[in-house]
């Protein structure tokens, strides 16, 4: 739920008023630790003490962050800490010039007479029923955006979590790309590359035998060159069907993927709902991880049926393949399921695979609409 969001009423109320106990309790532990600690800082004992009044502005702060989600249905994340070394003296240092820990420090301070007006408020709700309907939601939204700015991520943090995200999701971008890329020569390689070859051979023997007039041979070499000629035709079909098959520009998911699983030698059911249409990077990657993950159950799972079900809300696509075989699938490095992975990381999606040994296995992709 975003911050921006006015949480509900009743809950709202009561966070206004069961929060102050736990403003007064921070606000004169932290206060009174900190003030020894620094009183102390001369005598060497000031600086256990510090680092015990960190600790507890961290347990406070983490204490509030849950107390936030539950009443006010905001999920807070924790700030990106400075990493420290062993021993007391290194922890001090660290956490002394950790922003973070400022900022901690700042919001239990400060936190302390807002509680005081929140907790007014609260009661006046009680009181003042179009108050609290009105005015106490709107308060606690503002409480929730306050504890979300100074006990969440701060925004430099949040832009290199962003940015370590997408120079990840690129590199296994362009490592699903290469490996798609091997797939590809290595198909047409070995099949329709194979069955040219023998068109050419047999219609150079056939050539051959028209010079000897021999029409009986000349028929048999040119109907097998006619033979491995479709075949050809038909492997380079199933191949660029497996790349981006027509009917998915054409009529979509859900005719591309009930085409898909009618080739399967297993019963598929299937299930899409995706209105409005998503746009045509997130219909490939979702083809492409439906159509492996099949092939993946139909050679490796020993299973006898499967179920493909595809929903999409505002922000996300969501596929789930589920097959009832023995299940002990994983997610390794090299592996069919990392390369899906891969391929989903490429628009900022993330593959999930729950397969405990004897299933089933539950393979599940969140795609984003918008990147």
């Amino acid at each position: 739920m975003p911050v921006t969001a006015r949480p509900k009423v009743v809950r709202t109320i009561g966070f206004l008023i069961g929060s102050l106990p736990l403003r007064i309790a921070a606000f004169v532990v932290v206060l009174v630790t900190m003030l020894l600690g620094i009183a102390t800082t001369m005598l060497w004992v000031g600086i256990p003490i510090l680092i015990t009044a960190t600790s507890l502005v961290q347990s406070f702060a983490r204490l509030e962050r849950r107390w936030v989600h539950t009443m006010l249905g905001v999920d807070v994340p924790p700030p990106r800490r400075r990493e420290h070394g062993p021993g007391l003296l290194q922890t001090w240092q660290v956490r002394l010039v950790d922003q973070a820990t400022w900022r901690e420090v700042n919001y239990v301070l400060l936190a302390f007479p807002l509680g005081i007006v929140e907790f007014v408020a609260g009661i006046v709700s009680v009181a003042v029923p179009p108050f609290g309907i009105f005015v106490a939601p709107r308060i606690g939204a503002l409480h929730a955006a306050l504890t979300a700015s100074m006990l969440g991520p701060d925004r430099t943090a949040q832009l290199e979590a962003r940015t370590r995200q997408l120079s990840d999701s690129r590199a296994r971008g362009v490592d699903a790309v290469e490996a798609e890329r091997r797939r590809i020569e290595r198909d047409l390689h070995d099949g329709a590359q194979q069955r040219l070859v023998s068109v050419a051979m047999s219609l150079g023997r056939a050539q051959l035998k028209l010079d000897l007039d021999d029409p009986i041979a000349v028929r048999e070499l040119i109907g097998a060159a006619h033979a491995d000629a479709k075949l050809a035709v038909s492997e380079l079909r199933d191949l660029a069907r497996g790349i981006y098959p027509p009917v998915l520009q054409d009529r979509g998911l859900d005719a591309a993927l009930s085409s898909l699983t009618a080739r399967m030698p297993i019963p598929v059911d299937v299930e899409v709902t995706v209105d409005p249409r998503p746009p045509a990077p997130v219909e490939t990657t979702t083809y492409f991880i439906v159509s492996e993950t099949l092939t993946n159950i139909a050679k490796h799972a020993g299973a006898d049926r499967a179920s493909v079900r595809v929903t999409r809300d505002d922000e996300t696509v969501v596929v789930e393949i589920i097959d009832n075989g023995h299940g002990g699938a994983s997610v390794r490095p090299g592996g069919g399921l990392a390369g899906l992975a891969d391929r989903a990381a490429t628009i900022d999606g993330v593959l999930t695979v729950v397969s405990p040994v004897g299933g089933p296995t539950v393979v599940r992709a969140d795609l984003p609409v918008r990147w």
